[in-house]
């Protein structure tokens, strides 16, 4: 049959699952976002070093394959703080008043990406759901490419509101947007 689309599971990742698997995670990864290897290769060791964050939870997309299933969306996050580097590039980024209001108790949506052969199904907010669902803290954060994208639409689509825009991370040349949601998430709930 043409013109269907394959089955897909969506699942909590143990931490030492995504240790195992993280090359097959980052490679998404550098598709969704478009960095070549080299961007990619740099980013492993820190992404192994996220898994051991307190509060750290993963969630894999699973599609259906003749030999049983491929991984094709990833997503996870912890419990940021002081001291953590994205944690202090957005305390920078934010003033201060907006910084005392969402920063502590936060959860970061370091990273969710979905394979670009699989995505425009849905995917990506199963994911963003399934990663936040029961979080016991106030509030989500995420950076996110600033532009009209399709991560962007998403996002606002469901709750997440303007923080800061236009911000430049170090070894990036693109402008970040920095978005927060209140918790727990309500699907297609628009900013509010």
């Amino acid at each position: 049959m043409t013109g269907t689309t394959p089955a897909t599971r969506v699942t909590e990742l143990p931490a030492g699952w995504l240790r195992e698997h993280m090359h097959e995670a980052l490679t998404i990864y550098g598709e969704a976002m478009g960095y070549d290897a080299s961007v990619v290769a740099g980013r492993y060791g820190y992404a192994v070093q996220h898994t051991e964050r307190p509060g750290f939870r993963a969630v894999g997309g699973f599609e259906a394959t003749p030999d049983g299933e491929r991984l094709v969306g990833f997503g996870y996050g912890y419990l940021i703080a002081p001291g953590q580097w994205w944690h202090d590039q957005v305390r920078a980024a934010l003033d201060r008043r907006t910084a005392k209001r969402w920063l502590p108790g936060a959860f970061e949506v370091c990273e969710l990406h979905v394979h670009p052969d699989a995505q425009s199904r849905g995917l990506g907010r199963q994911l963003l759901h399934a990663l936040v669902e029961g979080v016991p803290a106030p509030v989500a954060l995420l950076s996110t490419p600033d532009a009209d994208t399709k991560a962007f639409r998403l996002y606002h689509a469901d709750g997440f509101i303007d923080l800061a825009r236009g911000h430049h991370f170090p070894g990036d040349a693109r402008p970040f947007a920095i978005l927060g949601a209140r918790l727990p998430l309500r699907p297609g709930a628009g900013p509010s």
